[in-house]
């Protein structure tokens, strides 16, 4: 439960300056009380944890003024964070940089929304994060 843990802990610490949760499984459904700015990245074809049952309905639930964005992998398992991925990784160091270290010039690769990318099935964000 790498995903569920990660909304749990964000959860849990509102000091964290960031959170992750990849492909996430969890019985909870409602994260109304995160305040730690959140990507959600799910998987198109996750039969495990299905992004209609826990990535699209964690993002929902999060605060509508929290940081935080969706980003659904097309086509990919819920294994998808298990092997290299390249989209996985421009958009979880950026928002990690963003975050983590208050880089701006991050920004650019989060917000507008990206469009035109095979490997994107859905993205949503709540831009822009300055």
């Amino acid at each position: 439960m790498g995903g569920g843990g990660t909304l749990e802990a964000a959860s849990n610490r509102p000091s964290l300056k960031a959170a992750v949760p990849l492909t996430g499984w969890h019985l909870s459904k409602n994260w109304s009380d995160v305040q730690v700015p959140t990507l959600v990245v799910g998987a198109e074809n996750d039969s495990i944890a299905s992004v209609t049952l826990h990535s699209k309905p964690f993002y929902n639930s999060l605060p509508s003024t929290l940081n935080k964005a969706y980003l659904e992998l097309a086509g990919a398992s819920h294994f998808a964070p298990n092997i290299s991925n390249t989209t996985i990784a421009k958009y979880t160091i950026s928002w990690l940089k963003r975050f983590i270290d208050d880089d701006t010039r991050y920004e650019q690769f989060l917000c507008p929304a990206p469009s035109g990318d095979r490997d994107i099935s859905e993205y949503r964000d709540t831009c822009p994060h300055s």
